[in-house]
């Protein structure tokens, strides 16, 4: 099949988002489906105001109805609510053309605790994004509940996977990289940005150390008011896995995530996980005897990161062995909505046609 990928969100930004695309365009060209794949590096970009690290893409409309034309896709989807994501949104309504979307982003929320603006200002504009969409793509039933009550429709399930071979539990053997730090060893990795919610973790008072990695807007704030956690900045492949394999348990916080793919990284690493009762972790945690939940979205998440240490590491590991790359490939596959064939193909033509007799020379 041929599909076709718009997305905002592309290497070289590090986070939930770029991992799933990236894993699932690579499953999918191994299944030996055609992906065109349309991103930011591929425009002219001006930095997001207050989030420069992420690019968005500017005067995309002409050139996306090109791409669609020479690429001819069987399927579309439409993975973020940016200027690209605009941009083939509205080629896909113009020319009738079947597509799917996915909800990655608490966009809301996430613009909410940014800016000065009602959450019900953000879930118009983003039920209006979605509602042309034959299926919207949700990565867990707390999200799907939560965007039923707010009035969208068509929503299907998309979980996640992890790479169990990158991200395990540490050899004996292998060396300490927090070698010389107090004992537990508490782990948060992500952006270091307000709607992660990161100061409620470093707040905690708990025995041991406070490990942040990653980057972002926050980290020099963060810095100054905690002095006593360390900060690595972003790391990448194995000296990222590094840093799961060696740590006692991982914090999550956030409350505007819509899975949180770290929370899988971290379990096949063996790490139990602490987190709030927010989307993703609700989802993931209870009953998984993987982690622990906070008795609220603002109490109790200390005594959570408490109970993790009395969890097996590997029954954690057992957990997150369930989930696969693969299985994400081929529920993405199953929730698109390709173009029925001779509709295709006569659209197509028709489309080539015209496009013949623009060049023609007049007589």
């Amino acid at each position: 099949m041929r599909i076709l990928l718009a997305t905002d969100a592309w290497e070289p930004q590090v986070n939930g988002v770029v991992r799933t695309l990236s894993r699932v365009v690579a499953e999918l060209r191994a299944m030996g489906h055609e992906v065109e794949l349309v991103s930011p590096n591929q425009f002219p970009t001006v930095p997001l105001p207050t989030y420069p690290e992420i690019k968005l893409a500017l005067g995309a409309y002409e050139s996306m109805q090109d791409r669609f034309k020479a690429f001819e896709p069987e399927a579309i989807h439409i993975a973020t609510e940016g200027p690209l994501g605009l941009a083939a949104r509205r080629i896909c309504v113009e020319w009738k053309l079947p597509f799917t979307t996915s909800y990655h982003t608490r966009f809301p929320e996430y613009v909410s605790a940014r800016l000065p603006l009602p959450l019900a200002a953000g879930y118009s504009y983003m039920k209006w994004f979605h509602k042309p969409s034959g299926r919207l793509m949700v990565a867990t039933p707390t999200m799907r509940d939560e965007l039923v009550k707010h009035g969208f429709r068509n929503i299907s399930p998309w979980s996640r996977g992890v790479d169990t071979d990158v991200f395990k539990p540490r050899a004996s053997g292998e060396p300490d990289i927090y070698e010389g730090l107090p004992r537990p060893i508490w782990l948060n990795v992500g952006r270091l940005a307000v709607e992660k919610n990161i100061e409620s973790f470093l707040a905690l008072d708990l025995p041991g150390t406070k490990v942040i990695v990653g980057d972002g807007p926050q980290r020099e704030a963060l810095e100054a008011r905690y002095p006593d956690a360390q900060f690595k900045g972003a790391r990448f492949g194995d000296e990222l896995a590094a840093h799961f394999a060696c740590a006692d348990a991982f914090v999550f916080p956030s409350l505007t995530d819509t899975f949180g793919l770290v929370i899988l990284e971290a379990m096949a690493a063996g790490l139990p996980v602490a987190a709030f009762p927010a989307p993703g972790p609700i989802d993931i945690i209870p009953g998984s005897n993987a982690g622990a939940l906070a008795v609220s979205q603002t109490e109790g998440l200390r005594e959570a990161c408490l109970a993790c240490l009395d969890i097996e590491k590997a029954g954690v590991r057992r957990f997150a062995e369930k989930f696969s790359w693969r299985s994400c490939a081929e529920q993405f596959l199953k929730n698109l909505e390709p173009y029925p064939e001779p509709d295709r193909n006569r659209f197509w033509r028709r489309l080539r046609r015209l496009a013949r007799l623009r060049r023609k020379p007049a007589a």
